[in-house]
């Protein structure tokens, strides 16, 4: 199977990179939004993820990649034996069936054997990895809504057919999407931990790398691949100490005050703001090597962990990004 395009050899778009960065820190931020061009990297990040992480041991044969023998659904025929593999990255097609999504029964045993066994789905699939669904924004509300309550809840149920199954599904939510064709409910863009918007480079220079560096993969993935390697390794090992040092990473009553104040501010609604503002500074702390997160930390997330949670105000025609920005030089100046 041919290499996947190098995570580290992606030009620019350093916002999206963080974001996905901080999720593989720090999975409970929840999923990440990507709105923006065509051709600006939005699958190649997400797809390049699974070369970047730690590959996970699993039980052999699981379906819903357990950790522990113990972990495996009782409806699951797996043994003891465990394997390592890569973080699974989940893609989810537009027009999917919720049978396709969750699970159903299996047909063919049905018919064959006589058994009422459960065929899984995507969601175990995508257990302790990622999903990716491109273009969310075209996606059935009501598929959108069950994806987003089972990766809050981290649990799949399916009661239906003479089926009662559980499982765990536990994954990072990915959506991209062009916004010209068309935008996400309100109350769904508030559920995703984090939302970045990518444009195509501006400067001559990033374009000409960006197409240098994607007709040398083309030509070459295994070489390309192999150059990148030592930057893969370096990123990697930041995320993999990361992860260790975020339980003792701290954060003071200062910078609690700080994320509460710019949500105030901003007249966000609820706490999932503040919630995420802190989750996301602790994991970028984390990975830059610091015991706690600070001021600076929430001013470099607040445009990501804030952006997509803003009212829309008829008299203020800045952008969201805009807005954001501006309230954290007045809040955290």
């Amino acid at each position: 199977m041919s290499a996947a395009f190098p995570f580290a050899a992606i030009v620019g778009q350093d916002e999206m990179k963080t974001a996905m960065i901080l999720t593989a820190i720090d999975p409970g931020i929840g999923g990440v939004l990507v709105f923006g061009d065509r051709g600006t990297g939005k699958s190649t990040a997400v797809r390049a993820l699974s070369g970047l992480l730690p590959p996970l041991e699993m039980v052999e044969n699981c379906p819903v990649n357990s950790a522990r023998p113990g972990d495996v659904p009782d409806w699951a025929r797996a043994g003891t034996a465990m394997v390592s593999r890569p973080t699974p990255v989940v893609d989810l097609p537009l027009g999917v069936t919720e049978d396709r999504v969750t699970g159903a029964l299996d047909i063919e045993a049905a018919l064959t054997r006589g058994e009422k066994a459960f065929q899984p789905g995507l969601l175990a699939r995508a257990n302790r990895g990622y999903l990716y669904i491109d273009e969310i924004n075209l996606l059935e509300d009501h598929v959108v809504d069950l994806l987003l309550d089972v990766a809050q809840s981290g649990e799949n149920v399916v009661e239906r057919e003479g089926l009662s199954i559980r499982h765990a599904a536990r994954f990072v939510l990915v959506g991209s999407g062009n916004p010209e064709e068309g935008e996400l409910r309100p109350q769904l863009l508030d559920r995703f931990g984090l939302s970045v918007e990518v444009v195509s480079p501006t400067e001559i220079d990033d374009r000409i790398e960006v197409v240098k560096r994607r007709d040398r993969f083309d030509r070459d993935p295994d070489g390309f691949a192999r150059d990148w390697a030592d930057a893969q390794d370096a990123l990697r090992v930041r995320i993999v100490a990361a992860r260790a040092a975020l339980p003792d990473t701290t954060a003071s009553d200062a910078t609690l005050r700080d994320c509460a104040a710019l949500c105030i501010a901003l007249g966000s609604d609820g706490l999932r703001g503040e919630l995420t503002l802190l989750r996301a500074a602790r994991a970028l702390a984390a990975f830059d090597g610091v015991p706690e997160a600070t001021r600076d930390h929430v001013r470099r997330v607040a445009p990501m962990a804030l952006r997509h949670r803003l009212r829309r105000d008829p008299l203020d025609e800045a952008g969201s990004t805009s807005r954001v920005a501006r309230a954290a030089e007045e809040v955290l100046a």
